[in-house]
């Protein structure tokens, strides 16, 4: 997934075609309903996200538990832009949106997706905003 990253990168770096930020769209399928309704849980890979990519979140996070089956809705509000968290256990999945005004490094979606919520399959999308430049990068096909 790295290489596909910097390729991206590397074809938006003229100026007619630079972005304003990065937008990591994703999708876990296949998760646990147990974990997508458990909010610590749901915290945890939000907290990682944020420290491994080094990203400063401002003011408190936003947490909303639906009623059962219990999504749960999250948002932090970062100097960067914004990671948001929705999960749908009666359908075994959560979805990610992470979007940055520079590049970060490549975050381990699959890997830590699929440890912390059980996912079976995660899709990673890449959209360079302000460019006309997405990738898409399926992963963990199991």
């Amino acid at each position: 997934m790295e290489t596909e990253i910097r390729n991206l990168r590397s074809a938006i770096s003229n100026p007619q075609s630079q972005g304003v930020g990065e937008e990591w769209v994703i999708e876990a399928l296949g998760c646990s309903a147990a974990r997508l309704s458990d909010p610590p849980t749901l915290h945890e890979v939000c907290a990682h996200i944020i420290a491994d990519l080094n990203l400063t979140v401002v003011g408190a996070a936003h947490w909303h538990q639906f009623p059962p089956p219990g999504g749960v809705t999250g948002l932090f509000l970062l100097t960067e832009s914004h990671l948001a968290c929705h999960t749908y256990p009666e359908m075994g999945i959560a979805t990610f949106n992470l979007y940055c005004c520079h590049p970060r490094a490549v975050w381990p979606w699959e890997e830590r997706l699929s440890a912390a919520l059980g996912a079976t399959r995660v899709i990673v999308r890449v959209i360079s905003r302000g460019a006309d430049n997405t990738l898409t990068i399926c992963q963990n096909r199991k």
